[in-house]
């Protein structure tokens, strides 16, 4: 095995940024919540982290990235070949023994799934049983998520058929938003939804962590081609430019309807941008990323609205983000697609293109958000029936954080405390004169 190092090290980098995505995650969707839930909503994305590696090291990139040895099945899932990851010690991604090791190739579609699970906790936020989302985890990434990643990535039916998906928005996020939407309506609605306030405790929190995203999506999207060359730098640099437009377009949204901008408009946004690049980074102009970011920034905007008119609790937007800025994504290669020297059929209609790749684009999403919403809702459904998916209403009316692990975000005891302590010992209480 004669590796590429520069690409190697690139790689290795790169997964490292997507990994930590999910504890972004974890912050985002944390300050999302309100204080008395906010350990728990970290700790599944943590845990996504743990069950999804067991999966994935076990059997997880064999279904997702080997072929199956009988034909018809290896249109919808692959084989058996690399269980336990063993076979891909010593070999690299290339038939000759170049390239990439490929357990580093392995390393970094583990990160995509793991954030992929993740993602979807933030739509049942407040009120689900800790230990049914660990099972959850486990079995929807082993039955879903390994085989679209098959579909789109390996050597399945979509791929065969040409759906392009740069960097994942219908692998990670139509597939994630679409379970979202199920696990929502399985759980049912937050006590108190539409009558109590339900706001974001810590938007700082959220800052930081739509920081951290933004800094991995780097990885996630240039990463994704697998090489340094000139269309790593071109998934660079579109991912930065339709972030920013759609940070941009969200805030003008809400300046025009609600006569405010907000930060939390801003973090919102700037990950409407993220999911919706996501499929075209390496495929569209840089004017092209504008047009997208904008589209998906003003869109998004309006769509997190949605749970209201169709009364759902989409705690914390997955859907209106992460499915509505997926499809968006997806469909736009239909338009706007044109590198890396794809054939005159796989561009989009803007660049002489038929409408053979725009249905495609327009099937892929349909197909995925179709058999995730399906089979999560059977999966939710069953472990409702069986242990229980949400916890107690007394429970929730406590807050979950204390009920389940024992634990709170804020420590606020010494805040309170009548006095100050010393190295000598405690002083006396503290007294404040106010000004009349």
């Amino acid at each position: 095995m004669k590796i590429d190092s520069g690409t190697t090290a690139w790689m290795l980098a790169a997964t490292a940024l997507v990994l930590l995505m999910t504890p972004g995650l974890a912050f985002f969707y944390g300050g999302m919540t309100r204080a008395k839930s906010v350990l728990n909503m970290m700790m599944m994305s943590f845990v996504s982290i743990i069950t999804v590696t067991i999966a994935w090291v076990l059997y997880g990139h064999s279904l997702a990235f080997t072929d199956n040895s009988m034909s018809w099945l290896n249109n919808f899932v692959g084989g058996l070949d690399a269980l336990g990851l063993q076979s891909l010690v010593e070999t690299a991604t290339k038939p000759d023994g170049t390239g990439m090791p490929s357990l580093v190739f392995s390393a970094f579609q583990l990160t995509f799934a793991i954030i992929t699970v993740a993602l979807i906790s933030g739509a049942i936020a407040d009120r689900a049983k800790f230990g049914a989302w660990v099972l959850f985890s486990f079995i929807w990434a082993s039955i879903v998520y390994f085989p679209v990643a098959h579909w789109v990535w390996g050597t399945g039916w979509l791929n065969a058929l040409g759906i392009e998906d740069f960097a994942g928005g219908t692998v990670v996020h139509i597939n994630a938003g679409a379970a979202a939407l199920a696990l929502a309506l399985v759980l049912g609605k937050r006590k108190g939804w539409r009558k109590e306030p339900m706001r974001p405790h810590n938007l700082t929190l959220v800052l930081l962590g739509v920081g951290l995203l933004w800094f991995g999506w780097f990885g996630f999207n240039a990463g994704s081609e697998l090489a340094v060359d000139g269309t790593a730098g071109l998934a660079f640099m579109n991912t930065q430019i339709a972030t920013a437009v759609a940070a941009g377009a969200w805030i003008v949204v809400e300046k025009l309807r609600d006569g405010h901008a907000t930060s939390l408009g801003v973090a919102s946004g700037a990950v409407a941008g993220l999911v919706a690049i996501t499929p075209a980074c390496g495929f569209i102009d840089p004017w092209a990323a504008m047009l997208l970011g904008l589209i998906a920034g003003a869109v998004c905007a309006y769509a997190v609205g949605l749970k209201y008119r169709f009364n759902f609790d989409d705690s914390l937007d997955v859907v209106g983000v992460h499915l509505v800025g997926g499809v968006i994504g997806a469909v736009s290669l239909g338009f706007l697609a044109v590198y890396p020297f794809l054939d005159q059929q796989n561009k989009g209609l803007f660049y002489g293109g038929g409408f053979t790749q725009l249905g495609l684009q327009v099937l892929g999403p349909i197909a995925i958000g179709g058999y995730s919403f399906i089979v999560t809702w059977v999966i939710g459904k069953i472990i409702d029936k069986t242990m229980g998916f949400r916890i107690p209403v007394e429970d929730e009316v406590t807050g979950i954080d204390v009920t389940t692990h024992a634990e709170t975000g804020y420590d606020l005891g010494t805040v309170h405390a009548s006095g100050v302590s010393s190295p000598n010992g405690p002083l006396a209480p503290v007294t404040k004169k106010v000004e009349a």
